[in-house]
């Protein structure tokens, strides 16, 4: 089943008093499948932040469609655009968005709250997803007294406790250490195989190479897409460097 369904989405971007103008998107077009694990990569300037905004819903394109699970995002209402996103959406931050003045425990139940759910469910729902994640010892501590890679867990957390449509992941690994982007990644594929549909833009390869899918932008468009088939980490992980290195050089991916 698709989840996610982008139709030639456009973004153009008007100068102030309609001066130049910058076309960020030029005709995107993808689907995602109920269950699967998506990587987005691409040079700086090739549209990927624009995309992914613009799947959050925190921007409309210019021409084209999103659709999730059915429903166009450009058709609902701005007073109901937050709660849309809270009920179908899960976020992971590069720079993790945890509130200082909150306990983990507070921080991953704070959608929950916002949505009106009642004390019960929220802990209902707030074990199995701490104990997946390895994170229960450490529910009342707060963001500043732990590691990066448990305030990205507890972040996670927080992205799966509404039991989201897709996950979108932004750079999730880019403050990381290498063995906390590990265990970070080490947990994505575990939320994938339980079924959670991940879309994650990312600059690394290695956390692409987790990926069943990776398709790269260049200047607006979706220009090539490499599946996993087979291949192990390891592989896909050449088959992503000489994508990238094609993309670079300006020539045609194989």
């Amino acid at each position: 089943m698709t989840i996610l369904d982008v139709k030639d989405v456009k973004k153009t971007y008007t100068g102030r008093f309609g001066g130049n103008q910058v076309q960020a998107l030029k005709g995107v077009t993808f689907t995602v499948e109920a269950g699967e694990y998506v990587a987005i990569m691409g040079e700086s300037g090739s549209g990927k932040t624009t995309l992914l905004n613009i799947l959050a819903a925190l921007d409309k394109p210019t021409g084209g469609s999103v659709l999730l699970d059915g429903k166009n995002l450009s058709e609902v209402k701005d007073g109901e655009l937050a709660s849309f996103r809270r009920e179908n959406l899960g976020f992971v931050f590069q720079e993790f968005n945890l509130l200082d003045t909150f306990s983990l425990k507070d921080n991953i139940l704070l959608p929950l709250v916002l949505s009106g759910k009642g004390v019960a469910e929220m802990n209902e729902r707030l074990t199995p997803v701490a104990d997946a994640l390895g994170i229960a010892d450490i529910l009342n501590k707060f963001p500043y007294e732990v590691s990066g890679g448990q305030k990205q867990r507890a972040a996670a957390a927080r992205a799966l406790i509404t039991d989201p449509k897709l996950i979108l992941a932004d750079e999730p690994t880019g403050s990381l250490d290498s063995q906390s982007s590990s265990d970070l990644l080490r947990v994505f594929e575990k939320m994938n195989r339980a079924g959670q549909t991940i879309l994650m833009v990312t600059h690394s390869t290695d956390a692409a190479s987790h990926a069943g899918r990776v398709l790269f932008i260049r200047d607006g468009v979706v220009f090539h897409q490499i599946y996993r088939g087979a291949c192990t980490n390891e592989a896909l992980y050449q088959k992503i460097s000489d994508t990238l290195t094609m993309l670079r050089k300006g020539g045609e991916a194989q």
